[in-house]
């Protein structure tokens, strides 16, 4: 059955888990706190073995996950097995198996299925046959006309009590970066009591009180292809009086990772075990690989490059307006279109 996410995750709190769910779509938050609330059921209900499988590319095995299933819990009743799958496309042999699975569910084995993308071309047998014995959901990319109710929604679940113009103010400094208001949003949870009601004045004052939260914004931004933002909210970093210098630590570490991610998707290793080692969380890896799909491995080298002159800039060392050259890199980090402006003044 297809349900809305808060409709699954309301049925999770009133009915037994069922034997598979599917969960996708292109709002990692979203997926990912759907798919929380799978897990969490399950260790409700004693599923205290959990498989994670991620399946990064072409040559994944999937007779591992067959033996999985077909393998009773050592531990536990019951078992969760986690299939994570990034493309949302399980190829011939994976939906094969999904297939085989929703045609005679184990009784001690749950299937959680997430994916990073969806449209109707990823749908298929597989899906239907998930959506026939269990549930599936999907993370629909919120509308703009829709942020402002949604981030309301956010705020009233965290506890947090706002005037309307205050929420108006962080929707519009969040600007449909679902991570980044949830970010903040669990920030005022910390910081503001329970009986104060926010007005736009005390908003705007809590919000803009950590800038290292409105860096890790401007890097998701470049990182998740939002050219636009990137541009907007460097010039409200710029206008707020943060130095370039305060900005560089975060980019360049950024920066270094993705270098390294991409010089190990060059090369054909293993991409999964690289956002181990440079600890990419599993929430915030389709960002990663969006990012590393814009570019060849070289670019990320020169890049970096780019930035040692933006901080030799920053410094007087060398000509050049450093919000300028370092708006020029994160553009290009967010468009490759953008890239020819680094090699046109380099």
């Amino acid at each position: 059955m297809e349900l809305k996410l808060d409709r699954l995750v309301a049925q999770l709190e009133r009915e037994p888990l069922r034997p598979a769910y599917l969960i996708a779509g292109a709002e990692p938050l979203l997926v990912l706190e759907t798919a929380d609330a799978v897990r969490a059921k399950a260790r409700i209900e004693g599923c205290t073995e959990r498989e994670v499988f991620e399946v990064d590319d072409r040559s994944f095995e999937w007779d591992q996950v067959t033996a999985s299933f077909q393998v009773m819990g050592l531990f536990s009743q019951r078992r969760l097995i986690d299939l994570r799958l990034p493309t949302g496309k399980p190829g011939k042999d994976g939906a094969e198996v999904i297939l085989a699975f929703c045609a005679d569910p184990p009784k001690d084995t749950i299937l959680l299925v997430t994916t990073g993308e969806w449209s109707k071309a990823h749908a298929g047998k597989w899906s239907e046959a998930i959506a026939s014995v269990g549930h599936v959901a999907f993370a629909w990319t919120v509308k703009p006309h829709d942020w402002t109710e949604w981030v309301q929604r956010r705020l009233r679940l965290r506890g947090v009590q706002a005037e309307s113009n205050a929420v108006e103010h962080l929707a519009g400094r969040t600007e449909g970066n679902m991570l980044a208001a949830a970010q903040e949003i669990d920030k005022l949870a910390l910081l503001v009591d329970r009986d104060e009601v926010l007005s736009a004045e005390r908003m705007d004052a809590l919000v803009a009180d950590a800038a290292r939260f409105d860096v890790f914004r401007l890097i998701d931004a470049a990182l998740d292809g939002q050219p636009a933002q990137v541009a907007r909210m460097l010039a409200t970093l710029r206008a707020e009086g943060l130095a370039v210098p305060a900005l560089l630590g975060m980019v360049v570490m950024e920066l270094q990772r993705l270098a390294a991610l991409s010089r190990v998707q060059a090369r054909g290793g293993n991409l999964m075990a690289e956002f181990k080692a440079q600890r990419v969380w599993d929430n915030k890896q389709a960002v990663y690989k969006r990012a590393l799909g814009r570019h060849v491995a070289g670019r990320w080298d020169a890049l970096l490059a780019e930035i040692g002159r933006v901080d030799r800039a920053s410094k007087g060392r060398s000509p050049g307006d450093p919000w300028q050259l370092l708006e020029r890199v994160l553009l290009a980090v967010a468009e490759p279109r953008a890239f020819k402006l680094i090699a046109a003044h380099a």
